[in-house]
């Protein structure tokens, strides 16, 4: 029994949830070349640690390659986000490559209804979508969408075609399954080494603030020695010596601050 559209009439997207579409699990296999396949595989691992900064592109890229698709993404919920800017793509390929970087609003969303549904869902894109966001790209005649989550970020990964209706099976959704596991633990790579920049980052200034601390209190402490000693002077030749040496220390503590 198929499981009906979601948001097909009104807003040109039609969402289907695979595990219930009998139309879907009918679909002939696709026969993939497994050498390519395990080629994939090894350039995500080596991503993975070796440039784990583009580990994203790397599974959108293996997606197209191994799923045979004419479009694949990433997208993440912002952190920041509005209903307006919810989604971001965050890696594309093939023919949407240029939507890099794109922010989509809440609603509507097919993202939005995998992530609710928390399973792989069919989906396919009218001209009815590309209106109301305002922009132009290719149909989705035939997509897989998938939904990720790690470290309380969420998610969805999608391949898609624009022409053939019936571009993926279960084996591409197979696959798919293990590039959203991917795409999970690259989401939480990123974020550690973001935390520990960071970290490095406030361990760097806690370091400069203590050596800067100790430059100013050198000459510092010199101005008070002399103002001191002038003080308990009261001799002009000594109030004239003093006003020479706070000066040049004055000169040392204004060049710090800058």
């Amino acid at each position: 029994m198929s499981t009906p559209a979601v948001l097909s009439a009104e807003t040109g997207l039609e969402v289907i949830d695979i595990q219930n579409d009998a139309a879907f699990a009918a679909r002939r296999l696709h026969v993939r070349d497994v050498g390519l396949q395990m080629e994939g595989m090894r350039r995500i691992a080596h991503a993975f640690v070796e440039n784990p900064d583009t580990i994203l592109q790397e599974l959108v890229n293996a997606a197209i390659e191994l799923c045979d698709a004419d479009s694949a993404g990433i997208s993440i919920e912002k952190e920041d986000r509005t209903d307006k800017d919810f989604y971001h793509w965050v890696a594309t390929a093939g023919q949407y490559t240029g939507f890099l970087n794109a922010v989509l609003p809440r609603y509507p969303s097919a993202c939005g209804v995998c992530l609710d549904r928390g399973r792989p869902q069919l989906f396919r894109v009218s001209q009815r979508f590309f209106d109301l966001m305002g922009i132009e790209a290719p149909l989705v005649t035939d997509g897989i969408l998938l939904p990720w989550e790690v470290d309380g970020l969420r998610g969805t990964i999608f391949i898609m075609a624009h022409g053939r209706t019936e571009a993926f099976d279960q084996s591409d959704c197979r696959m798919m399954q293990v590039l959203a596991d991917f795409a999970a633990m690259g989401v939480r790579q990123q974020g550690q080494q973001k935390r520990l920049l960071e970290q490095e980052s406030a361990a760097a200034a806690a370091a400069m603030a203590n050596d800067l601390a100790h430059k100013i209190n050198n000459p510092l402490q010199r101005l008070t020695n002399i103002l001191y000693l002038a003080a308990e002077s009261q001799k002009v030749e000594d109030m004239q010596a003093a006003v020479r040496h706070v000066s040049g220390d004055l000169e040392k503590l204004s060049e710090l601050v800058k």
